[in-house]
């Protein structure tokens, strides 16, 4: 079943593409990697596929039952954003915000989901720490938990491992195959493309349609 599919799509600013003509599907399972060099339009096209950011031309479409609201968003971090003053617990709960709907507090069943995915993702002892006192693969496995408040279907993931030294780098890339083995479907944007090789299914090189 398709997840989302990108149509004689092209995407840039003010009306400029920087990349033109993409084609492709992601199948519900699938551990889809967009890969290039830096500066090469990949996470440009990752905002294009959240809605952060309009397309040039073409268009991004979402399997049935797939929306852009419930979609599992690992963003890359600035410096100010390592740097936000809140505990582990409070930013993965964050992840449930498209769920609230009226309401102006989390549920008890957002709050167990929180503990729940602090826990999977092995930082349960860390909940209460002050974010910003993590080390960097301390902070992509926080990130992580929140995303996976926001879906259980797909994860898009910018760069997750940027930054991070090679274990810590491994252990973060056998996180997100256990995730797609437990039935997530990943898509994520690397220029790691010889890690990429190990793990994707599929592997789109934005270079080769730019």
């Amino acid at each position: 079943m398709s997840v989302l599919s990108a149509k004689n799509l092209s995407v840039g600013y003010d009306r400029s593409p920087v990349l033109e003509n993409i084609n492709f599907t992601i199948e519900a399972g699938d551990y889809f990697c967009i890969v290039g060099e830096n500066g090469s339009g990949k996470t440009t096209l990752m905002k294009t596929i959240l809605g952060l950011q309009s397309p040039v031309s073409g268009k991004v479409e979402f399997g049935e039952g797939v929306e852009k609201a419930s979609i599992g968003y690992l963003p890359q971090q600035s410096d100010v954003q390592r740097d936000f003053p809140a505990t582990v617990y409070e930013i993965v709960l964050s992840g449930c915000q498209n769920g609230l709907g009226r309401r102006f507090f989390y549920s008890k069943v957002q709050k167990e989901m929180a503990l729940a995915n602090i826990e999977r993702m092995g930082i349960l002892a860390l909940k209460n720490r002050c974010y910003r006192e993590l080390s960097g693969g301390q902070q992509q496995r926080v990130l992580l938990a929140r995303a996976l408040c926001a879906t259980q279907k797909v994860l898009l993931l910018d760069e997750p491992v940027a930054g991070l030294d090679p274990q810590v780098t491994e252990e973060m890339y056998q996180l997100i195959e256990d995730l797609n083995k437990q039935g997530h479907t990943i898509i994520m944007i690397s220029h790691d493309i010889e890690n990429v090789k190990r793990y994707a299914t599929k592997i789109f090189n934005v270079t080769e349609v730019a």
